[in-house]
């Protein structure tokens, strides 16, 4: 396997964003063995707790930040989300919100989207986790508001869209696809389940949110069909590791 220069995913959206720190990790870089290899960031799995805080320790540093800096959703497939300002494990939430510079929020996944969000002139950022059960509950959009309530202008707003599992590979009974708008759900020629598009649903949420085209970015990756570079729930039967992504805002004198 090819290793990147690089094995973080780094969006060129943020780029020219003053102060906006913002990445996605792959599986490659870390320390991590077997199943979990290398750069599992998931302490939701079986792998020891050791093993994760070096990986964690890894990707933070590549970021000028350190673990102790990131504050992360504790992620249970709902819409709630939580004003934060300071860092830890917030429990119950799916989505966060903050107005605290040297603060990284995190997501983690292994098929479903991390959706990041920055506003750099009110100087906010959120980030949420979707999957279908997020997406049909609007959480992005609900991450958009409450980012509003802290300063945020949905037409300042940039998003980032993380690889996820693509329509091509998500197959869903037809009572998870009869909850999404027939836009975004296509029925195969052979009559088995359908398959739903996550990132046009979550794009057309966040244009619906007020956030202009160009700035929304839909990563093309699948998560499912490259288990190289990510790990996915679904193609490696549950045991598999899990990516991050984060988004933060630095001070002028840096982290």
């Amino acid at each position: 396997m090819e290793t990147r220069a690089d094995p973080l995913i780094r969006p060129s959206l943020f780029d020219d964003l003053p102060g906006v720190v913002a990445a996605f990790s792959t599986r490659e870089g870390g320390v991590s063995e077997g199943p979990y290899a290398s750069l599992n960031l998931g302490l939701s799995t079986e792998e020891d707790d050791e093993t994760v805080w070096k990986n964690r320790w890894t990707f933070t540093e590549a970021l000028g930040f350190t673990p102790e800096q990131l504050a992360l959703a504790g992620q249970v497939h709902g819409d709630d989300i939580l004003s934060v300002d300071e860092p830890g494990l917030f429990r119950g939430y799916d989505g966060l919100v903050t107005d605290r510079r040297n603060l990284l929020l995190g997501i983690t996944a292994a098929d479903c989207a991390a959706v990041l969000l920055g506003d750099p002139e009110a100087r906010v950022v959120g980030a949420c986790h979707s999957g279908w059960r997020g997406t049909v509950a609007r959480i992005t959009p609900k991450t958009v508001a409450a980012m509003r309530k802290l300063g945020a202008d949905p037409s300042n707003t940039h998003a980032w869209i993380s690889p996820c599992i693509s329509e091509r590979h998500f197959e869903v009974g037809p009572e998870v696809a009869e909850q999404f708008d027939d836009d975004y759900v296509t029925q195969p020629a052979n009559g088995k389940n359908p398959h739903v598009n996550l990132k046009a649903a979550l794009r057309d949420q966040l244009r619906d949110a007020g956030l202009p085209t160009v700035q929304i970015e839909v990563d093309p990756q699948c998560t499912f069909a490259d288990t190289d570079t990510f790990y996915s729930h679904r193609a490696e039967g549950g045991t598999t590791g899990r990516m991050m992504g984060v988004i933060g805002m630095k001070s002028e004198g840096g982290a």
